[in-house]
């Protein structure tokens, strides 16, 4: 977990609102054991993986078991105009669970069952606390896979909330793309259903887009149904280094202009791949890196490798290197994955600001090369890794959280790479949400008439502001 830094910037505005001793005590009187109010249980439901700190924890916090507890958690908050935020694993980075204006905790982490399996019709109806890797383990007997992969072991309603990708987006899209169903406990505490299991429809708002990635500003999602998909005949993943990260961007971007349906394409810098070879004891080339993974069937496999590879051999990659088995490709992968924690062991006692741009993918290379040259020139040690087969990227920045001048020198790389990002046609994050960090870029982005809509929206559904308030944008 990052170490914290004090730093201002990085400090939310905290505006405490009153939790009536009464409610709390409803609360205990209605849930019992299953509502905590001890102070180690609320500090670990009032963090996340973000940098912001000298936040008060909720409350209490209500481990909640199903909808209907849900609701009844939410009908009290209402009454007492009390703020609700709920709760997953806590692997989000973007203070998406901090109690800005204090309220309880609603942790769906118990809501962990997979309700149902559709595999004639690719669906599978999932509990908000199913996690990633819970959920392909328990479809794989039927030879479906869920492939949304953020990284991180999250729980589909979190990745629901912050609209979350990952990986394999490049080919099977993110969450939006993948959620067709909703139950959702609203503001009020009614439970309401959005959406169907049918592949596509006309009828009215389409709900479920909206509460997809509105990061627990509008409800709390406690059954998702999700598409699925075949577990593909044949996969293979395959390493290739470069003499420089343009050349793999450029090799990246004409494998995406020239329609190969490549599942996976992952780019490390020399300095990430350095860290990971240390952290995971592998020895890969010390070199800017593409991780790719084609799926499909045999020949098409090959097929798309071959043409890969001769575009790759077109700008300078070299020692490619394929990872056939399954044991092979969960190595690299798993690897991949960890980059984050290689990146914080390498300095010891750092934390990483971490960005999140996604941009047109003719402009990856600009947007990519002039952060990277920012970096190099700041003196900050950093990493990058990206999914850029969808234009997305990271670069973290490693520092000192003693060091105000660091803080701040990451800080203000970050604003220049996300403005460089808005001016190029992209986004301020591709797939960790706006949560607190963002809500500057969010105006900027957007313009402030359509903040306004959202803000609109928002009173609507949650006339008295109780719904994760504080996130996204202020009231």
């Amino acid at each position: 977990m990052n170490a914290p830094t004090s730093h201002q910037h990085l400090t939310p505005a905290v505006a405490q609102r009153e939790v009536p001793a009464e409610m709390v005590a409803a609360l205990q009187t209605r849930f019992g054991t299953n509502c905590s109010t001890a102070l180690v249980i609320r500090e670990q439901h009032g963090r996340d993986e973000s940098p912001f700190v000298h936040v008060p924890p909720p409350a209490a916090v209500v481990f909640a078991e199903s909808t209907q507890d849900v609701a009844d958690a939410v009908t009290l908050a209402a009454q007492y105009k009390v703020p609700v935020i709920p709760f997953g694993v806590g692997s989000s980075l973007e203070g998406h669970l901090l109690a800005v204006q204090g309220g309880i905790s609603v942790d769906v982490s118990r809501m962990n069952k997979v309700l149902s399996i559709n595999a004639e019709d690719l669906t599978v109806t999932v509990q908000p606390g199913v996690t990633r890797k819970q959920l392909n383990e328990e479809i794989k007997s039927t030879g479906l896979f869920f492939p949304i992969d953020p990284g991180a072991d999250a729980s589909i309603g979190g990745m629901c909330a912050t609209r979350a990708s990952g990986t394999n987006a490049v080919r099977y899209g993110t969450m939006r793309e993948n959620v067709l169903t909703l139950e959702v406990v609203t503001a009020s505490g009614e439970v309401i259903r959005t959406g169907t299991r049918a592949k596509k429809s006309s009828a009215g708002y389409d709900l479920t887009r909206l509460f997809v990635g509105s990061e627990g500003t509008l409800g709390v999602m406690t059954e998702i149904t999700l598409k699925i998909y075949p577990l593909p005949e044949a996969v293979s993943a395959a390493v290739c280094s470069f003499p420089s990260i343009e050349a793999a961007v450029h090799t990246t971007i004409t494998t995406i202009q020239m329609g190969v349906p490549i599942a996976r394409v992952e780019l490390l810098d020399a300095g990430s791949v350095r860290m990971v070879n240390q952290y995971a004891k592998l020895n890969l080339t010390e070199a800017p890196m593409l991780l790719m993974e084609f799926h499909g069937s045999p020949a098409g496999v090959k097929e798309q490798a071959e043409t890969v590879q001769e575009i790759a051999a077109e700008h300078g990659g070299v020692s490619f290197e394929w990872a056939t088995t399954p044991e092979e490709r969960t190595r690299l992968w798993t690897a991949r994955h960890n980059a984050y924690f290689a990146a914080i062991q390498s300095r010891p006692g750092c934390r990483a600001v971490t960005t999140d741009t996604c941009v047109p993918i003719s402009k990856l290379a600009d947007a990519m090369l002039d952060s990277i040259a920012e970096a190099d020139a700041s003196g900050l040690p950093y990493f990058l890794v990206g999914h850029v087969g969808d234009g997305n990227f990271h670069v973290g920045y490693l520092i000192d959280p003693n060091s105000v001048d660091e803080c701040a020198l990451a800080e203000a790389l970050n604003h220049k790479l996300v403005t460089r990002a808005l001016n190029l046609g992209g986004t301020c994050t591709g797939e960790h949400g706006i949560g607190l960090h963002k809500m500057d870029f969010l105006r900027t982005e957007t313009g402030e008439g359509a903040v306004d809509m959202m803000r609109t929206i928002k009173r609507a559904l949650d006339p008295h502001n109780i719904m994760n308030p504080g996130k996204i944008f202020s009231l």
